[in-house]
């Protein structure tokens, strides 16, 4: 099929002009493919539920018998054993659950640090 002539500047044009406004969008205009989307949502809705949860293992932390016995433990660990201290406090178990939550556990640690220093 036989095109005319003027019609070539126009077809490189819109290409060049569509790869450019890709190039743009995803580079400096925030545009994202559907996968990174997905992961990004997953993330911040996981670090929303352990925010939110953050006030439970204090409230759970505040109404241990224990609690000066426990803080003591954690705060003797090293910086990088609190969590697991923490954890084996019990307070970064959720009720219903069995397990406790690391990362809970890490946000926990980091909100009881006036308490612990």
């Amino acid at each position: 099929m036989n095109y005319p002539d003027w019609l070539k500047p126009y077809i490189l044009g819109a290409a060049s002009g569509a790869a450019l406004a890709m190039v743009v969008g995803f580079t400096w205009g925030g545009w994202v493919t559907g996968s990174d989307a997905r992961q990004m949502s997953k993330t911040m809705s996981h670090d929303n539920v352990i925010a939110a949860l953050v006030p439970v293992c204090l409230a759970k932390a505040s109404g241990d018998l224990d609690r000066k016995a426990k803080l003591d433990t954690i705060r003797d660990a090293s910086r990088y054993q609190q969590r697991e201290a923490l954890m084996e406090a019990g307070w970064a178990t959720m009720p219903g659950t069995e397990i406790p939550n690391r990362d809970l556990a890490q946000a926990c640690v980091k909100a009881l640090e006036e308490d612990l220093s």
